[in-house]
């Protein structure tokens, strides 16, 4: 498999607060890592590090063999990020939305950015009609699609996405995670999600990462729910996890 990212012994430390202690992991292209851990465990913060919004302690982190600066602008086009709660931009339209950040990364002429936009809105499942809308005029489900719709404006190698079920009704969550799907299989793009969302985690993984310890145990869903870990244990453990397991995971 190629490593598309790779992590090693990175240290995150918030005064006498250690998060991440030389923990090292490596990113497969063309996977769908699900990212999970308890409170505190540090989910954000390494996805931040990875994205080059916070700085390391210690440790390097390359992506697709190039090594992450903090705040250094070169890899923005390799990934999109899907922020938890959409984060649009709430006086602009989903078009605008989604143009912005074309616009800024590239000479494209404004026809070809328009139509690349609609093309985007086209490809996550919003109707056409949705691209004059304000984010206040969406529904939840909506402002997911659209803010993934600007995620990958600039078609990127890697999408990251946090919490992309959180607050949608059962239906809209597993239609969101068919799309995430969807995506990954026919757009060479890898996917590093955070989530809670049970049934996505084993319908849509290829493999799970759990922060514990300030360290990470990964593997598929069927190796890492067989960890004797305490924290694994609990979590994969309970009733609804244990449905969700049963309704399907990869194996």
């Amino acid at each position: 498999m190629e490593t598309i990212i790779s992590i090693r012994n990175v240290v995150n430390q918030f005064g006498a607060l250690r998060i991440h202690d030389k923990l090292s992991m490596d990113i497969y292209r063309d996977e769908i890592l699900g990212l999970v851990g308890g409170s505190g465990s540090g989910k954000s913060v390494l996805m931040r590090s990875i994205l080059g919004l916070h700085r390391i302690n210690s440790g390097t982190i390359t992506v697709r063999g190039r090594e992450i600066k903090y705040h250094e602008q070169s890899h923005i086009r390799d990934w999109g990020v899907l922020f938890q709660g959409g984060a649009l931009l709430s006086g602009l339209t989903v078009q605008e939305n989604i143009e912005l950040p074309i616009s800024i990364h590239s000479d494209m002429d404004s026809q070809t950015r328009s139509e690349l936009a609609q093309l985007k809105i086209n490809m996550v499942g919003l109707p056409l009609e949705a691209a004059n809308k304000y984010p206040a005029e969406l529904s939840g489900g909506m402002i997911k699609r659209a803010a993934l719709a600007r995620a990958l404006a600039l078609e990127p190698h890697i999408l990251f996405l946090d919490e992309p079920t959180a607050g949608l009704d059962p239906i809209a969550a597993t239609e969101f995670g068919a799309l995430i799907k969807y995506l990954n299989s026919n757009l060479d793009l890898t996917i590093v999600m955070i989530t809670h969302d049970l049934d996505t985690l084993f319908d849509v993984c290829d493999r799970i990462a759990v922060l514990v310890d300030k360290q990470v145990i990964i593997g598929t869903p069927a190796e890492v729910t067989q960890s004797d870990h305490p924290w694994i244990k609990d979590y994969f453990g309970n009733p609804r996890a244990l449905r969700a397991q049963k309704s399907g995971f990869k194996e």
